[in-house]
């Protein structure tokens, strides 16, 4: 029987919103799964803070201890004036950890595993760098390009180099990092998956080789359940990075 690990990536239309130029403007699962996330986002915030006690109950505990970790991270890399952008980095690494969290769900849709996805998140974070950073600091922005101490003879090349890392370099390799990682943690579990059912068509014989491929999909599925955290986090931390440029600019 053979398995196809793409399938779980495809995007299926629930029903027509509407069209807008005669292009259909569907309701997918892809769509279903963010809401999702952000429900269960808002349940576990709205819980955590709505009745706050003095003992913090679980959920109160988890709101505050991902209140506390985002801010954190965003005062260690940018400062305290940084925490203009907590809303959006705090959003930006819960959704992703959730959504995460969400598609090791057996059967369930991984809104990360899709470019399209995770490119918005990325360009979200370039143009909000890009924008502040002229509006806050006008042309003096521009000494992110100019790296302080390099020599005149090669600081036309250095220059090139971080005009292209800044706009191209940074907002791909942001997206593609979450991306890649998801998509091929998801594949993996799915092949191994795959093996324990194929094996235990064949009998005695054939349950007793999935012994093997049956533990290697625990580790694996434990192990995602890490990189889906930890994907969340370098997400959210370079973006914090990126955000300082705008805040900080110069080296």
């Amino acid at each position: 029987m053979a398995v196809d690990p793409i399938d779980q990536f495809q995007i299926t239309k629930l029903f027509t919103i509407g069209h807008i130029g005669g292009q259909e403007i569907a309701f997918t699962n892809s769509s279903a799964y963010m809401f999702a996330s952000v429900a269960v986002i808002s349940l576990l915030m709205i819980g955590g803070s709505a009745r706050r006690q003095l003992v913090p109950g679980r959920f109160q505990s988890l709101a505050e201890l991902s209140y506390e970790f985002v801010v954190s991270m965003i005062r260690s890399r940018i400062g305290p004036e940084g925490m203009k952008f907590f809303p959006l980095v705090f959003s930006l690494f819960m959704f992703i950890c959730v959504s995460n969290l969400i598609g090791l769900i057996p059967y369930a849709f991984t809104v990360s595993s899709h470019i399209i996805v995770t490119g918005a998140l990325a360009l979200l974070v370039f143009f909000i760098v890009l924008f502040y950073g002229l509006y806050k600091n006008g042309l003096k922005f521009f000494k992110l390009f100019v790296p302080s101490g390099v020599p005149i003879g090669i600081l036309p090349l250095v220059v090139l180099i971080e005009i292209l890392a800044f706009f191209f370099v940074k907002p791909v390799s942001h997206s593609l990092r979450l991306f890649a990682n998801m998509l091929a943690g998801h594949i993996a579990l799915k092949v191994f998956a795959s093996f324990v059912g194929m094996l235990g068509t064949l009998g005695l014989i054939g349950w007793l080789a999935a012994i093997f491929p049956l533990g290697l999909t625990v580790a694996l599925t434990a192990l995602e359940l890490l990189i889906a955290f930890l994907q969340a986090y370098v997400f959210a931390i370079l973006a914090c990075i990126y955000l300082n440029d705008a805040v900080h600019p110069g080296h």
